[in-house]
């Protein structure tokens, strides 16, 4: 590890970097990237990133562990996206005050509304622990016993953080594909409330129809308030004595726009990318899981959508999941349409062979890196890997059934006598609020009969043969029966564990054999799956040596990361992108609503932006409205709701989409067509104030 070591501290100091690619850890951010941002147009110390107390990573959080945010007043005010929000805003709507659908203000502090499990986080250090790890032995353990080790350490590291302050929690996460360590402190407020939403229809306009295109209109955000200990200022469980919490710091909001080439930067927490990914690695990404994902989703989401659309009622107890489950089923469409079109893999294998060759010539990793090895252990676990996809997106998540059926074989409370085995039992809360029954009979038996079609014969669960021998191979005949007579679908049944009528369920015994299934393709991934990681660490350190003299940035793995670049548009063959879009072209889509329901939006909304005159909000130089823009910064999921900074620091929009001609960016960036999309600014305080006649809150915000 000491040649590594080196390594990676010399790819920090090299004097050239790329401004539009890159996920940048900030204490660590090379001074070269720094120059070259300076270079652009970023005008604050680089202090004023990380260390000082104004630093702008004070005012960037972690919103609830699967997107970004950001403060913007002093009182604890957060922007993230809509989308965001989305399931704490369902979650306070009901058919008689669906907030989804007419939006909501908080017009004093006792009007914003509680949500639970939610938090924003705060970065409060960040620092290298490799060689401490490195000591400890943590390269003399495979890989899937890794994190075991890691939370142990976590855990020692996390007491000692803790009782310098109660209110800190700390966390360990690989980079580098398991080359380098960094410890991460946060502090965690969980009692965060829902202050503004536009409604549904600004929120999330274009749908599924726009999500990862371009040109977008969507005014996608909402507005949350952190809030503290009246005592301490510090992170409290929800009370109503809690008070609003004074931000140390804050982002500053511009209504001074932007113009082509002017620097733009993104601060957030990007989920995951797999850039050093091999190319047998981005075969497996194609074939076995984006392929099996769209198709079992694409099956799904069509009965989910047309019984949303039937019924108000059942349109806001999906809302979210349907949002949750497009969204990566349009993605991994996307992503496999970039593979192709770039010949990504190809380009791989042409990279790999350089670095055999660089390896043949100095010896480094010899013995351990071995291409050959590599592609026979892709080529294993290819088929395996596609039938688990296809299994997860069939039974994990996708019905209320199905999620019950396993759930109470893994890890289910037991309640009862613990002296009388026959007395212990488990029972599912009323949840019935969350679902549907007609919506999800349907989307059951036709996913049973789905995975049958797509599915080897050699993965198919036990009961398949039930629904052959004793259902005719009727799925809705199986799955009205479950309905019915299935203990795991009785409102308040105490399901008896040891009793023999447990397993003589027809439920349960669905449950047993998904989960058998489940178990049997998780021990034969136990045989391949760390060497694989391991081969895969290897072609990352051979990358990063044999490219000494370029920066590098690791893989995000949801921590804070810092993208810089311009904003600007992209050329797709020969047609110019544009890099802005305007209120006449939401317009121009709202008036086809009538072909497409994803355009609809409500009078008001045509009226607001159909305005001859949009005041202060509208662009100083083009006159114009504008409402979303596009820079090279890069992005990924968990960058929803990311603050987009010109080079002052001041906040001019926030990040919530890329853009479909990049889709293959998680493992790969196209420097020519990778592009951020993000909301104006100054579109989203254009409603706030003009929609929702948001006073306090513009007035709060103080934009300038």
């Amino acid at each position: 590890m000491k040649k590594t070591s080196f390594i990676f501290a010399a790819m920090l100091t090299v004097a050239s970097a790329h401004a539009d690619e890159g996920m940048w850890t900030l204490y660590d951010l090379p001074q070269a990237a720094f120059e070259q941002m300076q270079a652009e147009g970023f005008v604050l110390p680089y202090a004023d990133l990380y260390q000082s107390d104004n630093a702008i990573k004070n005012c960037v959080v972690n919103f609830s562990g699967y997107c970004s945010g950001v403060v913007v007043s002093p009182d604890g005010l957060v922007f993230t996206n809509h989308h965001c929000g989305f399931e704490a805003i369902r979650s306070h709507s009901t058919v008689e005050h669906d907030y989804m659908l007419n939006g909501f203000y908080a017009k004093t502090y006792e009007e914003e509304l509680p949500n639970e499990n939610m938090f924003v986080s705060f970065m409060i250090e960040q620092k290298d622990v490799t060689d401490y790890l490195d000591k400890k032995g943590i390269n003399k353990i495979l890989p899937t016993q890794q994190r075991h080790f890691l939370d142990s350490i976590e855990n020692v590291m996390s007491k000692e953080v803790k009782e310098k302050d109660s209110t800190l929690r700390l966390e360990i996460k690989p980079y580098f594909e398991g080359n380098k360590y960094y410890a991460t402190t946060y502090r965690d407020f969980t009692d965060l409330r829902l202050v503004f939403t536009i409604p549904k229809s600004m929120g999330k306009f274009g749908g599924e129809t726009d999500n990862w295109m371009w040109p977008r209109q969507t005014c996608d955000y909402s507005v949350f308030r952190i809030y503290a200990d009246p005592k301490t200022n510090g992170p409290a469980k929800y009370s109503k004595d809690n008070v609003p919490y004074k931000a140390k710091h804050w982002a500053p909001v511009s209504l001074n726009g932007y113009k082509e080439g002017d620097f733009a930067m993104t601060i957030g927490y990007p989920g995951s990318t797999n850039r050093y990914l091999s190319s047998y690695g981005i075969r497996e990404r194609r074939d076995a899981q984006n392929a099996p994902r769209a198709q079992v989703r694409g099956v799904k989401q069509e009965v989910m959508l047309r019984h949303m659309r039937a019924d108000e009622a059942v349109r806001i107890k999906y809302d979210t999941k349907y949002a949750q489950s497009s969204n990566y089923w349009k993605n991994s469409i996307g992503m496999n349409k970039c593979i192709d079109s770039t010949g990504l893999i190809q380009q791989k294998a042409d990279f790999e062979k350089r670095i055999r060759k660089y390896q043949d010539e100095t010896g480094f990793l010899k013995g351990k890196l071995d291409f050959d090895l590599m592609k026979s252990l892709y080529d294993k676990r290819l088929v395996l890997m596609r039938n688990y996809m296809l299994l997860r997106e069939t039974f994990v998540r996708s019905n209320e059934l199905a999620d019950r059926a396993l759930k109470v074989h893994n890890g289910m409370e037991v309640k009862g006598s613990k002296e009388k085995l026959s007395k212990q039992y488990v029972e599912f809360e009323d949840n019935s609020d969350t679902w549907d029954e007609a919506l999800d009979k349907e989307v059951y038996a036709v996913l049973l009969k789905n995975f049958r079609e797509q599915a080897d014969a050699d993965y198919l669960p036990e009961f398949f043969n039930t629904i052959d021998r004793s259902f005719g191979g009727d799925y809705n005949k199986y799955v009205e029966t479950l309905w019915k007579n299935s203990m795991l679908m009785k409102k308040g049944a105490k399901i008896f564990i040891n009793k023999k009528s447990f397993m003589k369920d027809l439920g349960v015994k669905m449950g047993f054999d998904i989960t058998e299934k489940i178990n049997d393709m998780m021990v034969a991934f136990q045989d391949i799956n760390d060497s694989i990681q391991l081969q895969e660490r290897y072609l990352c350190d051979a990358k990063v040596r044999m490219e000494m003299d370029q920066p590098h940035y690791s893989d995000a793995n949801f921590t804070m990361r810092l993208s810089y670049g311009q904003v600007g548009g992209y050329d797709l063959a020969g047609k110019p992108s544009g890099y802005y879009t305007t209120a006449e072209s939401i317009v121009e889509k709202m008036k086809k609503s009538d072909q497409n329901f994803e355009y609809f939006a409500e009078p008001v909304m045509h009226e607001l932006m159909g305005a001859k005159d949009f005041g202060k909000y509208a662009d100083k130089e083009t006159g114009t409205m504008q409402l979303c823009f596009l820079t090279n910064n890069d992005i990924t999921g968990g960058n929803s709701g990311s603050p987009m900074f010109n080079g002052k620091g001041e906040l001019i929009g926030l990040a919530f989409d890329g853009n479909w001609d990049s889709l293959s960016g998680d493992i790969f960036f196209d420097k020519k067509l990778a592009r951020c999309i993000g909301v104006d600014i100054r579109y989203v305080l254009y409603l706030m104030d003009k929609w929702g006649h948001a006073d306090r809150l513009i007035n709060e915000i103080g934009a300038r």
